[in-house]
């Protein structure tokens, strides 16, 4: 699989854009690579990584947690 664009990372997890950029504005994903046109595009593993985060906040767990287990 290719690299991903925003809009791509956010159909298939679920996340809104405004959440992934959210997410990588918090370090908690890694800063997407970004195309000359300044599209970001994601590794396909952010899928896992999303998802992770999105279950882990549907059990309660804060971002600080999370972070923390993400480490």
């Amino acid at each position: 699989m290719s690299n991903l664009t925003i809009g791509q990372v956010a159909k298939i997890t679920g996340a809104s854009i405004d959440t992934i950029r959210f997410y990588e504005r918090k370090k908690l994903i890694a800063p997407a690579f970004r195309k000359e046109s300044g599209y970001r595009q994601f590794h396909p593993q952010i899928i896992d990584k999303i998802t992770f985060i999105r279950r882990a906040k549907g059990l309660g767990f804060t971002l600080k947690e999370i972070e923390e287990l993400l480490l």
